[in-house]
């Protein structure tokens, strides 16, 4: 077992922090506040080669590993949650899951725009009356000729108003329950697509979250992806790669907290001593570091299975529920350490507070992976492989970064 970043990963590791240093810290106190998503950020990463940067290069990507991508998406999430959520959708929920179960026409018509950064992907699975219980969908696609006529709303999905594709998921047919659930790439142009915004989020102000609708939205047969009913199955294998990506920015705000928490500990004094003298405080400091290290482990195992074509669903599942179990933890510490302040948008932890709620909850509550988790081990669930992996790394004999 080799712990140690490669030359590649290291070079990744330092350009997002430097990007997310210049570009997003100094900024991002003011896009919070506004509820601004600014996407200028999308553009920028597109043009370090971030967009698609686990995506082979003859699809237009920087042809790096799978735990290249936990790289990017820990970093970014130290800036903030909104940017790590941005890629997460697009690439581990979009992007992925066509490299994966696109035909080679869809991987040249949307992927490859898609890893370039030229356009933007999406996701579209939750909806008002769906959760994690994906088979009360309600949303329909009706086949009539050459097109699926999709009706129906998601609610929920990041990228609302700014994605160019969305990989929607809609019943072919509802009789069968899972097995009647189809998957689509929609484009924003098509007649009957439109989305919608939602105000007033606890946290991730600085992200575009919304509701997107289809009222009689026809498309092609051709964009079906996969084949009819397989629709549940690609929707889990894109869980797979989205709730990787989440876990590794779960990393990403533990970081965020320790070190805001290091630096006001050195910071601040009370009883003629700095804070992080205080054993309580230590504590606190501790299981950060601790939370943060145990985190990172999980994500690099769920990751290396990833690069062997291995599946996952397990190990990136714990992941998922640690990382951001303890990334809440580590944000609710963050901001008792910072005292009044903490309660202030002053310093950045009541941010990183607000922030680290919502991962607790998309992509599978920690309820649905405690629940997984036993199964495993009791013996009531088992993976077996799918009819479609992702594809092992290196995606070619030589893969060079675009970095």
């Amino acid at each position: 077992m080799n712990f140690n970043l490669s030359e590649e990963q290291q070079l990744l590791k330092n350009t997002v922090r430097s990007f997310v240093d210049k570009e997003i810290m100094p900024y991002i106190g003011e896009w919070d506040a506004k509820g601004h998503f600014e996407t200028n950020i999308m553009s920028k990463l597109a043009d370090l080669g971030l967009m698609g940067v686990c995506i082979p290069e003859q699809y237009g990507g920087s042809g790096m590993d799978y735990n290249a991508l936990a790289i990017v998406c820990e970093e970014l999430e130290r800036g903030d949650t909104a940017f790590r959520t941005a890629v997460s959708v697009h690439t581990g929920l979009n992007s992925l899951t066509i490299f994966q179960w696109g035909t080679e026409a869809q991987k040249q018509k949307y992927l490859v725009p898609q890893a370039k950064g030229l356009k933007i992907g999406a996701f579209g699975l939750t909806e008002p009356g769906a959760g994690s219980d994906v088979a009360s969908i309600n949303t329909t696609a009706k086949k009539e000729g050459d097109y699926y006529i999709l009706n129906g709303q998601k609610t929920w999905i990041s990228l609302c108003d700014v994605a160019d594709h969305f990989l929607v998921f809609a019943y072919t047919d509802k009789s069968k329950k899972h097995h009647g659930i189809s998957a689509f790439i929609v484009e924003r142009t098509m007649p009957g697509f439109s989305s919608k915004a939602i105000k007033g989020k606890l946290g991730i102000r600085a992200g575009n979250t919304g509701e997107i609708f289809f009222d009689n939205v026809k498309v092609p047969k051709e964009n079906l992806l996969g084949q009819e009913g397989e629709g549940f199955k690609i929707a889990m294998s894109a869980l797979d790669n989205g709730r990787f990506t989440v876990a590794a920015g779960a990393v990403g705000q533990i970081m965020a907290c320790l070190e805001a928490s290091v630096k006001y500990c050195h910071e601040r004094k009370t009883f003629g001593k700095e804070i992080g003298k205080h054993q309580l405080v230590q504590q606190m400091i501790a299981n950060m570091e601790a939370g943060l290290q145990m985190s990172r482990l999980l994500v690099y195992r769920a990751g290396e299975l990833k690069n062997q074509g291995k599946r996952n669903t397990r190990e990136t599942s714990l992941a998922k529920w640690q990382a951001c179990d303890f990334a809440n933890k580590a944000a609710d510490d963050a901001v008792q350490i910072h005292g009044a302040y903490g309660y202030s948008n002053e310093y950045p932890v009541e941010r990183y507070l607000r922030n680290s709620k919502a991962p607790v909850i998309y992509e599978g509550t920690r309820e649905i992976h405690t629940i997984m988790q036993a199964e495993y081990v009791l013996g009531y669930r088992e993976d077996k492989p799918l009819n479609n992996m992702l594809p092992s790394w290196p995606f070619t004999e030589n893969p060079v970064s675009s970095l």
